[in-house]
């Protein structure tokens, strides 16, 4: 009987087009922003325009009291973590760090700033393959700092209210 009544639910649920609203995570004075960055075409850049559109969150141009957020900076470096018995690279660790700003009008600048990291397993045998899984990972690290630093746009919301 329980099991009918999950079925039913779900079915339900599904059928209407029910859906969580990813912007209402977002503090009000964030869901209207002007993007700027050193580099606009950079992977970094591009990617978090892109995951800052699908969090519902409306990009202008810039314009008098509307909140930005300014892309600093990302960096990117590796350390290898192993080594093979012929003392060459095994395993790396590939760090990136993007830093950003969030400027609300009237209330504030807010540094963000998120750390990415993941291993690589290196091997010089196989060069061309292995550039093509780094250029894979990096550019799955960029969405991933993408989203940490929507998450931390969204823990704002407190320091935003305490400033009313």
């Amino acid at each position: 009987m329980l099991k009918k009544i999950v079925l039913l639910s779900v079915f339900a649920l599904s059928a209407c087009g029910w859906h969580f609203k990813n912007n209402e995570v977002l503090p009000e004075e964030l869901r209207t922003l002007t993007f700027e960055s050193a580099d606009p075409h950079s992977d970094m850049a591009r990617i978090l325009r892109n995951q800052l559109q699908l969090n519902d969150v409306k990009l202008v141009s810039k314009q008098e009291g509307i909140s930005k957020v300014r892309l600093v900076g990302a960096s990117s470096g590796s350390k290898v973590v192993s080594v093979f018995k012929q003392a060459r690279e095994a395993e790396k660790l590939l760090t990136l760090n993007v830093q950003a700003i969030v400027d609300v009008p009237k209330k504030g600048a807010y540094p963000l700033e998120v750390s990415v990291h993941r291993t690589f397993f290196d091997d010089s045998r196989a060069a061309l393959a292995k550039s093509a899984e780094k250029e894979m990972i990096m550019k799955d690290m960029y969405e991933q700092a993408a989203r940490q630093l929507i998450i931390k746009m969204a823990g704002l919301h407190k320091e935003l209210n305490q400033s009313k």
